[in-house]
């Protein structure tokens, strides 16, 4: 694959992606278009200019570690590493199908490319912990990125998670918040109000960092600012917008676990094009 730091081609890339996005929900006729979309930038950039990661050695020991603890939003991981190499991208419409690699959420028997098997929600910074401090104790450069949806974080063991990342200054981690501020059942602040969330990382020992979510070059600089940051763990706190880049689902909690009709989808490529 061949990396890039230009923010007008990571979003060239972004766009691509948002397009496998809305064709592969649709073709499964399931799905959730809202949190993928809203997550496009943050992966694009992980993958196509952050992490050190190799297709051809995908098992590569020192490479960076790319956890998605809401896997169900997993149409964006599967297009950006369709797009990075790792999968065909000719069968990304076989998402969710019998015998598909393309699971309704990520599986590692699947995808062994894949770090962990995730989507039970709660549990993506706990792993990615793990495998970060385990790094740390084979003197391994490999940093783990953890990109976790504004409604899992209602979860408690993500908190548990955050206290012992920050007890035991684990700082080659990067936690990245999806703030779409919409959750399965509506807005966030209805169900469970996160807010402050900000001062709530900091209050755990996070260093915290809040940026656009869909700025690629203030995206870029939040991780190379976590990278630089030493002593303690670093939770970027994305502002994004659910259903990004298609105008009828963006902000609208429908489109958290709906898949658009044929019709919905032409719309919306017309609108990616």
């Amino acid at each position: 694959m061949t990396k890039t730091s230009n923010p007008a081609e990571l979003a060239v890339i972004a766009k691509t992606v948002r397009r496998h996005i809305i064709e592969m929900i649709t073709a499964a006729k399931s799905g959730h278009p809202g949190g993928s979309l809203s997550a496009t930038e943050i992966v694009v950039t992980l993958f196509n200019d952050i992490m050190k990661h190799d297709p051809s050695n995908p098992k590569w020991a020192d490479r960076d570690r790319f956890i998605l603890g809401k896997g169900h939003a997993c149409p964006v991981l599967y297009s950006v590493m369709a797009e990075c190499g790792y999968t065909p991208v000719d069968k990304l419409n076989t998402f969710r199908a019998l015998g598909s690699i393309y699971q309704g959420h990520p599986d590692v028997r699947f995808i062994p490319a894949l770090e962990a098997s995730t989507g039970s929600l709660g549990q993506g910074l706990s792993v990615g912990l793990g495998m970060a401090l385990a790094a740390k104790f084979n003197g391994s450069p490999s940093r783990t990125f953890v990109v976790l949806g504004d409604g899992e974080i209602q979860e408690g063991q993500i908190w548990e998670a955050a206290m012992f990342g920050a007890a035991r200054k684990i700082d080659n981690i990067v936690c990245i918040v999806d703030n779409n501020r919409i959750q399965l059942d509506g807005f966030v602040k209805d169900i469970m109000p996160l807010e402050p969330l900000a001062d709530k990382w900091r209050s755990f020992g996070w260093h915290t960092i809040e940026v656009d979510g869909h700025d690629i070059a203030a995206l870029q600089a939040a991780f190379h600012e976590a990278e630089a940051t030493k002593g303690m763990p670093t939770c970027v706190l994305a502002h994004t917008v659910k259903g990004k880049g298609v105008s009828f689902m963006e902000n609208n909690p429908k489109w958290h676990g709906s898949a658009p009709s044929k019709e919905e989808c032409a719309l919306a490529l017309q609108e990616l094009a």
